[in-house]
């Protein structure tokens, strides 16, 4: 009886080593499934060899270490394999390559050998130069900008092949510079004979049977206000006011009338997104005939138009609406310069120049009030207002940077920005409750995870920010409003730690996307918006008003809600991604010409402040919005180490502190062209021998 016994607890505990022994082969099987967990995603290159892949989805990227990135060329599309994580990067290896990315890539040409060259890269995250036998060169020479096909990716250390289709010119001569970017960036210049035999068919006046059906506001007083270089004029405003209420008017012109659906000039448009602005050239979304010609609301001319009449009560709010289709005629062709001195200067209209807006003054008044109350009302429901200055460029007949200076934002620019506001809030709620097919404009919450950062950042400086929990959510799960964003923007003004924090905050932000879901704008604390206002330059615009005109026009059966239902997904896809690479394409424009600009100022000093600090430097921004770094190597005195939680720059024995948002006077050390960047050093000067770059030289 007790060898039983003991018999049988061996066998229960052979049973119960048997049962853990498998149950950690399982587990390990589990963990061997999720480290194998294949994931596809955009190769990065890094010009030392490594790189990182974009997975949609992840907020962080992949990094790949040089031994594991498989061949992939930069933005190539591949799979991956996570492979575990180095300090806080989780890490991976490419498996294999989908596609390639890039055909073409743009660059200087270098003839180092009578029988091949070399293409050096103008993307300075391209690892190798392109090597060009003799037979494929076109008889580029060393300095030639040319474009080059890839023919061989390469593998292993290997430099990739290509052969030359296009030599843009010499990399000295005027243009050429920009022209580079154009082509680096794929950017459509040109537009095809097939679209331009279209447009030419277009008529450039507006007819009798194109006012059939129309609201006719062309006795209505209405102005556009736009910089003194725009020439594709696409939105009118017109304002009245009539017992305490505001009725203000957007007036939009109707590119759709010009532009059919599937013709070849709408696919050239979806094609291009948008109109691209560079700092010498702008590329239209469509041809000057249209943007500039019979689309353009030029003064004194009939013009068709999308118009959103507004009634706004002394609070802001937009009590009634009207959309409808119209035809117009604009009275005056206003810049936001005379606007701006109008406003500021009551006398003015005195002057001779000014003689001709004496009229229109009080209805500028109208819109600077209105304007403001539109503006305190978004404010107060939480709306997100970054003040960084952008950039102008003012270049000579040869391209050269003569003045780099911020872009000026006043009462004029805000009366335009709080009416375009308003009218495409309107048109997006409109069409979000009668659940059709539409085109949004959505700006997600920001990452939990970055805002918990924030938030305890800006704690140890003694600011708070509440955030919205879920219901029995985890602490990574809250969110925040909007509106304790702009709270803590108030917060700060002015003090010492405002520029700091304004940037950190910044970089919290989610990108504004395209959608068929309105699931709210964040930066705008609303829940429905939309583009509506520029159908001459965004896609999304021009999209939006068919569906518009096709509902005013009792056109939306059942047949067409379906179409629209089945292709405004890639609309929308289509036009976030050419938004972005336009967005790219101009603030690499405009890098190139700041360090054309730096050129110059080499060896001089300037005041600047701290915008970014990196394990390999500090960024400094000058007033005039160009940006330069100092490398860590040249911060003498100590053995500086970046300090990720408190955003700060330490030196080890000193203890000398450099934070973001930190003035300091640097000195200008070089600046590259080819890798549109400037460097910085710190500098000791005293004040009287720095220069100002808001000035003019001589």
């Amino acid at each position: 009886m007790l060898e039983k016994v003991r018999r049988d607890a061996v066998r229960a505990e052979k049973e119960q080593e048997t049962k853990v022994s498998g149950s950690g082969k399982q587990a390990a099987k589990a963990r061997e499934r999720i480290e194998q967990e294949v994931l596809k995603g955009t190769f990065l290159s890094n010009p030392r060899g490594f790189g990182f892949v974009e997975v949609e989805g992840r907020p962080d990227d992949l990094f790949i270490p040089e031994d594991q990135t498989g061949g992939a060329f930069h933005k190539d599309e591949v799979e991956v394999v996570l492979t575990g994580k180095s300090g806080k990067r989780q890490e991976a290896r490419v498996l294999r390559i989908l596609s390639h990315g890039m055909s073409r890539v743009v660059g200087t040409f270098d003839r180092s050998r009578e029988n091949y060259g070399f293409l050096v890269p103008d993307d300075q995250k391209l690892p190798r130069d392109i090597f060009v036998p003799k037979e494929c060169s076109r008889g580029a020479v060393t300095g030639s900008k040319a474009v080059v096909e890839i023919t061989d990716y390469g593998a292993g250390r290997k430099n990739p092949e290509g052969r030359v289709v296009e030599i843009l010119g010499h990399m000295d001569d005027p243009g050429v510079d920009i022209l580079s970017l154009v082509r680096e960036f794929e950017l459509p210049a040109e537009f095809s004979d097939k679209i331009m035999h279209q447009v030419e068919r277009i008529s450039q006046e507006v007819s009798e049977a194109d006012r059939a059906g129309r609201r006719d506001l062309r006795d209505v007083t209405m102005v556009t206000i736009d910089g003194e270089d725009a020439k594709d004029l696409d939105d009118a405003v017109s304002l009245s006011l009539q017992d305490g209420y505001y009725h203000l008017g957007v007036h939009i012109a109707d590119v759709t009338n010009y532009v059919w659906e599937n013709s070849a000039l709408d696919q050239e448009a979806l094609k291009r997104g948008t109109s691209v602005y560079l700092v010498d050239r702008v590329i239209p979304m469509l041809p000057h005939a249209l943007s500039n010609g019979i689309c353009s609301l030029n003064e004194g001319e009939d013009r068709l138009a999308l118009s959103c009449l507004m009634t706004v009560d002394g609070r802001g709010e937009v009590v009634d609406y009207e959309i409808c289709e119209s035809v117009i005629r604009v009275n005056k062709r206003m810049t936001y310069t005379a606007v701006k001195a109008i406003l500021e200067d009551e006398t003015i209209v005195e002057r001779e120049e000014f003689r001709a807006y004496r009229e229109l003054v009080p209805m500028f008044r109208q819109m600077a009030k209105l304007s403001g109350i539109l503006r305190a009302k978004r404010k107060q429901r939480g709306a997100v207002d970054f003040d960084f200055p952008e950039c102008r460029i003012v270049l000579d007949a040869k391209g050269r940077p003569l003045e780099v200076k911020p872009y000026e934002r006043n009462v004029a620019t805000d009366i335009i920005e709080d009416f375009m506001l308003a009218a495409n809030e309107t048109v997006a709620q409109h069409f979000y409750w009668m659940e059709l097919p539409f085109v949004y404009r959505v700006h997600d919450v920001p990452d939990s995870k970055k805002i918990m950062k924030l938030s305890a950042f800006i704690n140890n400086l003694g600011y708070y920010m509440k955030s919205i929990g879920r219901a029995r959510s985890r602490v990574s799960d809250q969110e925040i409003h909007p509106k304790e964003i702009q709270k803590l923007l108030d917060k700060i003004a002015g003090t010492p730690e405002e520029a700091l924090i304004s940037r950190l905050t910044l970089r919290t932000m989610k990108r504004a996307r395209y959608s068929t879901e309105s699931t709210g704008h964040f930066g705008l604390a609303c829940q429905f918006y939309c583009h509506f206002t520029s159908p001459i330059r965004r896609y999304p615009d021009l999209q939006i008003h068919r569906i518009i005109k096709d509902q005013l026009r009792g056109r939306l059966g059942e047949e067409r809600i379906a179409h629209y239902a089945a292709i405004l997904p890639q609309v929308c896809e289509q036009s976030s991604q050419t938004e972005r690479r336009a967005d790219e394409a101009e603030r690499e424009t405009d890098k190139l010409k700041k360090a054309q600009f730096m050129e110059e100022r080499i060896g001089q000093c300037f005041e600047g402040i701290i915008s970014g600090i990196t394990s390999w430097g500090i960024f400094v921004e000058l007033p005039n919005t160009v940006e330069g770094m100092i490398h860590v190597s040249r911060l003498a005195g100590d053995y500086f180490v970046f300090d990720e939680a408190a955003y700060e720059m330490v030196g080890e024995t000193t203890g000398i502190t450099y934070r973001l948002g930190m003035p300091v006077r640097v000195r200008v050390v070089d600046a590259d062209r080819a890798a549109r960047s400037v460097e910085f050093e710190l500098a000791e000067e005293e004040p009287e021998n720095t220069f100002s770059l808001m000035e003019k030289d001589g």
